[in-house]
This record gives C-alpha cells, structure tokens and sequence, in this order.
C-alpha cells in the first residue's frame, strides 16, 4: 500500500484512520473474552452433545453473509485506496463466503443425508481445511504487503477491472477446488475415520493453518496503523483460539469443541463487518460536518462578499451625493450673469473634501475585510469627532440641527484605524440625521455628543439625538447585519460600526426611549489588541 504520507490523503477511510485509545481498550476487550471462551471450550471439548442437523447450515449462513459483505465493503475501501493489500483481503472474504456454500452443500445432514454432492465422507473436511488455509493465508498476504509493501503497493490499473479480475480468479478458484474435492476424493488424505470421528491428519493440517494465523496476528499486532488493522487483528486473534480447538481439542463432530468452535467462526466472520459498518457510520457523520463545515464556510464567504459590497455602495453614499449636490450648486452659481467664484470656490472645496472622504471609505473598507495587521495609530478622539462634524455640517443645517460637544480635555489619545472610528463617527451622526429629518418642523432637532474618561484606560464617546428613537422589539438587534429601522437602508452601518469598535477591543450599546431620542456610548480601550474576525458579520 501507499506508504503513511500518502495514506495521509485518505483520511476519512476506516483503512488509513488511525484507532483511538478507546477501540483498542474495546479490542482488548474482546480479545481477552476470546481467551476466556478458549479456555472453556478446551476444558469440556472433548464431550459429545447431541447432533443438531440445522446448526452447521445456520452458521455458515451467518458466515457467509458476514463474510459477503465484508468482502463488498472492503472492495469499496479499495476502490478508495488503490491498495494491492486491501485487495487482497477483499478477495480474501470473498473466497471465504464462497466456499462456505461447496462446503455447506457437502455437509451430511444439512440438506441432504449424504449432502447434496452426493460424495463420500472426505470432500466435508477437505473443504473446511481449504476454507481455512485459504482465508489465513491471505490475511497473512494483508499483513505483509502492509507491512513491507511502501510506494509499490498501490495499484495501478483501473480499480474496477482490479475488482473484477480479482472476483473472477476467486469464482474459478472456488469451483476448481470444489470440483477437485468431489471428483477427486478417493485420491485425497482421509481426514475422517468415519461420519463422526476425524483422523490424526485432520489435527496436523489444522496446525498449519493455526501457524500461518499466528504469524499474521504478530505482524498485524505489531503494525495496527488503521482502524481495519485493529479489528481484523481481534479476528485473526478469533481464528487463532478456533484453530487451536480444532487442532489439539477437537476429535469428532458435534463435540462441544466442534460447536464452539464453528461459534468462534462466527464471531471471527463478523468482527470485521461489524468494525466497518460502524466505521462506516462514524466516517460517514465526520464527512457530512466536514460537508456542512464547508458550506457554511462557502455561505460565509458570500456573505462577506455581499457585506462588502452593500458596506462599500452605503458608505460611498454620503460623500457621492454631497459631491453630486455640490457640483450642482457650482454649475448653478457659474452660471450667473456675474459669476460668484467665491461661493464657487468654496464649493470647489466641499467637493475636494468629500472627493477625499471617499477614498478614506474605500480604504477602511478594504483594510476593515482583510486579514493582515491593521495600520493602527494614535488617534485623538475629540479631534475626530469635530472633523466628522465638519464633513456632516452642510446636511446638519440643512435639517435644522443644533449641535452641541463636551469634550473632556486631557482625553488620552487612543490606538486604532482613523478611517474606520471615523467611520463609525460618521454613521452614527448620520443615521441621527436621518432620524431628526422625519420629525415635524415644530420640533426640537438637536444633537449632543461627549466625550470622556473612564477608569484609567478606556475613553468613552456617546452620541444623543432627539429623534422618535428606536421601537423596543428593534433595539436588541439593531446591530445585526441586514438589520434595519429605516425604510431605505441596508441594515449594514451599525453592523459595520459593531464590527469596527469590537475590532479595537471596544463595545458599542444603545438605549433608546421611543419619542425621546436614541443615545448611542462607545468605549474603546486607550491601550488595545486587535481582536480580528476575519472579516465576517456574525447574524445573530
């Protein structure tokens, strides 16, 4: 197989995943039953107990589907991971399953007096011996191609014409041998003395197969990289006890050890199935999160997309329509008999501050959604607060609004991005204008904002309106994303100010009494760590 870097790749395969310390401690445990069962079994072996014909096609039935579908799954584990190894074990199970029906068929008694092959006493043990020197052997070919096999054991042809190869060769492998056993039998060893007792050749061809199962438990023991390689360690370990009954305790059919040790068949036939249908289960729910993980991941990057572009047309709004009010006014103006180049002039001005304006909205946007470091300064916040005031004054009087600062002075200068706390700023001020513009002409527009120390190491800047404040089920999420109490906005610029003042380490609340106004406090932290988001608004 491919060695561990490559494996590294298949990581939700129940062949490359490593086991955790509670399956081993469950495999442990399953083993340490399987010596308590062998320890039984030997002690009353030897007993007669009556003959059940039913019990060998009931078993071997279990068997063989255990065995059949081990075989499917593990053709699907190859079809994942190219792997010599993994084909061969399923061509392993595969063989199993197939010759437990020749031998069924064969048995006396379970569909037919003298089976349904009609053939002497001898083709039943043969078939049984080559069923278990068959799939020992090629467990011990699993182990040793994991073991030594590295960069030249994964396959490579076609995975499918591997199977099918590998499914064919088994077929005529099966036939040949159940043809070999059934024509030929006068020419093979007696294994039974007669229809109940086995002969001392049936003993020593039980300890080879018993060897060859050792030796691949020691090597599967030893390497036991993936979770298949755990539990197909646990089944080889099963195959081992029922060998060593067969070999050294059982002596006749429908003994005690006989029937424990076809019981032991079982569980070897199912360890693994049981150990891939539930890794199966396990891997399947780890690839539908990752699945989930990955969309959300997606839907995240959409969001982030649709956030910056929505952040960018709102914040771009303001500075655009005053540029576009003022070129107007200067057209109108320019266009007088006598030219007033003075308000002209002064309009040139408007347009070239909010022509910068701009631009300092398209940088704290792209700085505000990127990873890398922040250009952080030291950023006096009373300052700040009178050039946002400044940019806004023209729609401040427009509307009617009185403002009014109290600045603390001596305020200790902060840490942060200029552009995005003045966009903060801007919002905030903004968002109270277009509040104070829905009220009557009769009422009082006023806006206040203060600034002040709090503790040693915070500043902390709150904005009061006048306006018809914010309805009660609406404040609580009025700093989500897409969150709106306007009837034209995005629902984006207090997200956005969120977003900003927790990027600095700050918060930001509101509190509102419906018809008396929205009061907005900011505190930010005069000594800062950027606490980055990479980017995205949380919807909460």
């Amino acid at each position: 197989m491919a060695d561990d870097s490559q494996a590294a790749g298949y990581e939700f395969s129940i062949a490359t995943t490593p086991p955790t310390w509670r399956q081993t401690r469950l495999a442990l445990l399953v083993i340490a039953m399987l010596v308590l069962s062998f320890v039984a079994s030997a002690r009353f072996a030897s007993g007669q107990l009556t003959r059940i014909n039913s019990f060998i096609p009931t078993v071997e039935a279990i068997d063989f589907v255990a065995d059949l579908v081990t075989a499917v799954l593990l053709f699907g584990q190859f079809a994942i991971i190219p792997s010599r190894a993994l084909l061969v074990l399923a061509s392993g199970y595969l063989y199993a399953a197939l010759i437990i029906i020749s031998h069924a068929l064969s048995f006396p008694g379970a569909f037919a007096p003298n089976g349904l092959f009609q053939t002497g006493i001898q083709a039943t043990p043969w078939l049984y011996t080559f069923w278990r020197f068959g799939f020992s052997a090629t467990v011990l070919a699993y182990a040793l191609m994991r073991n030594w096999a590295g960069e030249r054991g994964e396959i490579r042809t076609s995975p499918a014409r591997a199977v099918w190869l590998s499914i064919t060769a088994v077929v005529i492998l099966v036939c040949t041998l159940t043809w070999a056993v059934t024509v030929e039998e006068p020419l093979l060893i007696p294994l039974l003395s007669d229809v109940l007792n086995f002969t001392p050749a049936w003993n020593y061809l039980a300890v080879g197969a018993l060897l060859i199962s050792i030796i691949a438990f020691v090597l599967l023991a030893v390497r036991r990289t993936s979770v298949l390689d755990l539990w197909l360690t646990v089944a080889v370990f099963g195959m081992v006890v029922e060998q060593a009954l067969v070999s050294f305790f059982v002596h006749s059919r429908f003994s005690f050890g006989h029937y424990s040790s076809r019981v032991v068949a079982v569980i070897v036939s199912t360890i693994v199935l049981i150990a891939l249908l539930s890794e199966t289960v396990r891997l399947y729910a780890r690839l539908a999160r990752a699945n989930r993980r990955l969309q959300l991941e997606r839907a995240s990057k959409l969001i982030n997309v649709q956030v910056a572009i929505a952040a960018t047309i709102h914040q771009l709004r303001q500075p655009l329509t005053a540029i576009g009010a003022r070129s107007a006014a200067a057209k109108r103006f320019l266009a007088q008999i006598s030219p007033d180049t003075a308000r002209v002039q002064h309009i040139h001005d408007d347009i070239t501050s909010a022509t910068s304006h701009a631009n300092e909205v398209l940088e704290s946007i792209r700085a505000l959604f990127e990873d890398a470091d922040q250009p952080y300064t030291l950023v006096n916040v009373n300052v700040l607060i009178a050039e946002s005031l400044q940019v806004l004054r023209n729609e401040l009087e427009e509307h009617g609004i009185t403002t009014s600062m109290q600045l603390a002075p001596d305020l200790p200068l902060i840490m942060g991005h200029k552009g995005q706390l003045e966009e903060v700023i801007l919002n905030l001020v903004h968002n109270s204008i277009d509040a104070m513009g829905a009220l009557a002409a009769n009422k009082r527009r006023a806006l206040s904002i203060e600034t002040k120390q709090q503790g040693r190491d915070e500043v902390v800047i709150s904005l009061q309106d006048t306006g018809p404040g914010i309805a009660q089920e609406k404040i609580m999420k009025v700093f989500d994303a897409f969150v709106t109490t306007k009837a034209k906005g995005t629902g984006l610029g207090l997200a956005i100010a969120r977003m900003i003042i927790e990027r600095h380490g700050g918060q930001i609340s509101v509190r509102s009494d419906p018809g008396n106004g929205a009061r907005f406090e900011i505190t930010l932290p005069t000594k800062m760590t950027p606490v980055s988001h990479n980017g995205v608004i949380s919807r909460r």
